[in-house]
């Protein structure tokens, strides 16, 4: 079965935030060695300059990838799945296959920057998107706007014509200026709930589309810090089951964290002002435990391995 990780940052000390093509093999092999088939390597908003650079070394890493350079090809168990006792082990030096990237930003909200420097958001300009996509928009295949800004839906419109997908997060949208980005083109909701105008019962903001929309896919960080364990109950009862996407979030310092319990009691990894910086769990880790509590596991299984592919294809 092939898993699928669409956002994730970094793992093991290594992120995105790097010019060198080893540092992305080696978060690629991290994630295989975790049961990972293929990722999308998650790109921080910066200056244009440094956003190209960190995909200049992704599409570097790609070519290394394809011409079976310095990585060799990890290949899963393809058996029955038992997600909640397999390890999905793969060869240690095997790499997750890395299939684009995922650019969250720089189009965000300032006021819904969660860790991220909000310094680095620009507005959404056609002119702004060309400087940051230009050469490599073969690779390019997830950006993330906040719908709300101006310009939004007019930039949303063109990076589909683009043949890219557009996630509306990082946003303060209201529930008409989510619907307006989804009637643009939007066709996902990046880490549902997280960075994003919260749920109020007279205004049910970008979450509450998210949630009711049967037809957009909603990303999921299905650890214990980012949602609450009865947030998540709430998702799987409400949402499409087709449209949820666990993802990671992963950064730099996840797996230095080795937490057992699906609780609260650990904070996450958060930066120095207490912000949650991004998830601290594989996928295949929250998956095992969203099983472990009772989740069907058909359903669970989908949102790492159907789900993502049929989002990827347009589906």
């Amino acid at each position: 079965m092939k898993i699928i990780d669409i956002h994730t940052h970094g793992i093991g000390g290594y992120d995105t935030k790097t010019n060198i093509p080893g540092h992305i093999l080696k978060i690629s092999q991290i994630q295989a060695a975790n049961g990972i088939s293929e990722i999308l390597p998650a790109i921080y908003p910066a200056s244009i300059q440094e956003m190209r650079a960190n995909m200049a070394a992704v599409k570097k890493a790609m070519a290394l990838q394809d011409s079976g350079l310095n990585v060799q090809r990890a290949e899963l168990d393809n058996s029955t799945f038992k997600i909640q006792h397999s390890k999905f082990g793969t060869s240690s030096n095997g790499g997750a296959r890395i299939i684009g990237v995922y650019l969250e930003g720089p189009f965000l909200n300032p006021l819904q920057c969660g860790a991220l420097n909000p310094l680095s958001f620009l507005n959404p300009t056609v002119d702004n998107l060309k400087k940051l996509t230009e050469g490599f928009e073969d690779i390019i295949k997830i950006i993330v706007i906040a719908p709300e800004l101006n310009g939004a839906a007019k930039l949303i419109r063109a990076i589909a014509d683009m043949g890219i997908i557009v996630s509306m997060g990082h946003s303060n949208a209201t529930h008409q200026e989510a619907q307006t980005g989804f009637q643009a083109g939007a066709k996902g909701i990046t880490h549902i709930f997280n960075a994003m105008r919260g749920f109020h019962h007279r205004e049910p903001g970008i979450a509450g589309f998210g949630l009711t929309n049967p037809h957009i896919y909603i990303e999921v960080i299905a650890d214990p810090y980012h949602l609450h364990p009865e947030t998540i109950s709430l998702i799987f009862r409400e949402k499409n089951p087709e449209k949820i996407i666990i993802i990671s979030d992963a950064v730099k310092d996840t797996l230095k964290i080795q937490d057992s319990t699906f609780n609260n009691e650990f904070p996450g990894i958060r930066d120095t002002c207490g912000t949650l910086r991004g998830g601290s769990t594989t996928i295949v880790e929250s998956v095992r435990k969203l099983i472990d509590v009772g989740y069907e596991e058909n359903i669970i299984a989908n949102c790492i391995s159907r789900n993502p592919e049929m989002y990827l294809n347009g589906r």
